[in-house]
């Protein structure tokens, strides 16, 4: 049965779509992510235009890295002994009230009588809420994935659940970009808030899954547990270091307000074309990836992914053409998708499914705020050195990574899907 599991998944790139509830994560997915890469380009634009600091851009990473990070092993915890579908309930039901709350404060009404300098910390505020619904909800996604499609296509799921995130993340930044530059921010935050309601919809139609651990020991034991097993599996926390590291100092998407009002001159419509232009790439990637799998050499593929990924944004930090700006944000898509499909498919063969929760959260306490800490660093460097600099500083820094990371872990250069074992099998191919 197995062995015709794979031959299916080989054969048919739709496989994971053939499972209903499949469908409903991803539609849920896809609405949220919709909804949340609308929220950010608005944010990161909104606030820029009104503080005029590239440090508030990144103070916008900062406050939801911080939750996010700090209650992520918690959420893993939760999320492991919890049932999924109410879990999820509550968390898009906290993230809406979040944007609700950012609907009033932004709204032109509200900047007659609130002054800026307290609109901005209100919105920091919210984010900050948002990440603390995030430090539940990756954990809660990755154990609820592997609930809902055969281990077998774990693979197959993870491209098309990345395809339909990279979709949403491309409409998203486009629809907020042209909404806020026509319309303002009001109706952007009500088609926001409308995206949301739709994730929460298809929730229902999730089934309910009864947690696969049950505590036996203290929470701390619990979380331990999850901590140990990560740092005890050499190739996932080679893996883990290789896009933290590379994606902190790759976070100069963050600064993309700035080049599109002060360096490229093409204001918030610009904008969300440049943010939606690394989303079109890793699409187009990742339905290439359905039919022609990354995972033959999964190692050396994903050192080849973020080798180009720090190329991209090097090229994107010294271009001055829209065009080519695009151009290079498009590749740097490309080769992330890549990266996070490798990445994924580790994670899911190498992880038990009573442990999902617990190593997800270890995974997003180093990865999943990388982006929100590098948009911090890039926010940072920018302001100590200039824009342009703090780009290409990023870049080449990324390109040191790979470097290090190639020559620590050459032994697993040669190794195929089928070599990947669980965790305590693997240590000694390092």
């Amino acid at each position: 049965m197995e062995e015709q599991s794979v031959i299916v998944e080989k054969k048919d790139p739709f496989a994971a779509l053939r499972y209903r509830e499949f469908r409903s994560y991803i539609g849920m997915r896809f609405f949220f992510t919709f909804a949340y890469q609308m929220q950010a380009v608005i944010i990161g634009f909104h606030i820029y235009y009104l503080t005029k600091d590239p440090l508030a851009l990144g103070l916008i990473g900062l406050c939801e890295a911080i939750p996010a990070i700090g209650i992520a092993l918690y959420g893993g915890y939760i999320a492991d002994k919890t049932e999924k579908r109410g879990l999820l309930l509550k968390i898009f039901a906290g993230v809406l009230l979040c944007s609700i709350i950012m609907l009033v404060v932004t709204s032109n009404r509200m900047h007659a009588y609130v002054p800026t300098s307290y609109i901005v910390p209100i919105m920091y505020a919210m984010i900050f809420g948002v990440g603390l619904a995030r430090g539940f909800f990756g954990p809660a996604t990755f154990s609820l994935m592997a609930q809902i499609i055969p281990k077998d296509l774990y693979a197959n799921g993870s491209t098309w659940s990345s395809s339909f995130w990279q979709m949403a993340s491309i409409l998203g930044p486009l629809t907020g970009g042209l909404i806020y530059a026509f319309y303002g921010i009001t109706p952007t935050y009500m088609v926001i808030i409308s995206f949301i309601i739709f994730s929460l919809i298809c929730i229902f139609f999730l089934k309910t899954h009864p947690p696969t651990f049950i505590p036996k020991e203290s929470i701390v034991k619990s979380l331990k547990e999850g901590i140990n097993f990560v740092f005890k599996s050499k190739m996932m926390l080679a893996a883990i270091s290789l896009d933290l590291f590379s994606v902190f100092f790759g976070g100069a998407v963050a600064l993309l307000p700035v080049f599109a009002e002060d360096i490229l001159k093409v204001g918030s419509e610009g904008l969300g074309y440049m943010r939606a232009a690394a989303s079109i790439g890793a699409v187009i990637t990742m339905l290439i990836m359905t039919r022609f799998s990354p995972m033959n050499k999964p190692w050396r593929n994903l050192l080849i992914a973020v080798t180009g990924f720090g190329l991209s944004i090097i090229c994107y930090g010294l271009s001055t053409s829209f065009y080519l700006t695009l151009f290079f944000l498009f590749c740097e898509g490309a080769f992330d998708s890549v990266s996070v499909v490798i990445r994924s498919t580790i994670m899911q063969l190498l992880t038990p499914d009573q442990m999902r929760g617990r190593v997800s959260a270890v995974n997003s306490m180093f990865i999943g705020s990388s982006n929100e800490i590098g948009a911090f660093e890039s926010g940072l460097t920018a302001k100590l050195m200039r824009t342009v600099p703090a780009v290409v500083f990023g870049g080449s820094m990324t390109l040191g990574i790979a470097a290090i990371t190639y020559f620590k872990t050459k032994n697993l250069l040669p190794l195929t899907l089928a070599d990947i074992k669980p965790a305590e099998k693997i240590e000694d191919q390092v």
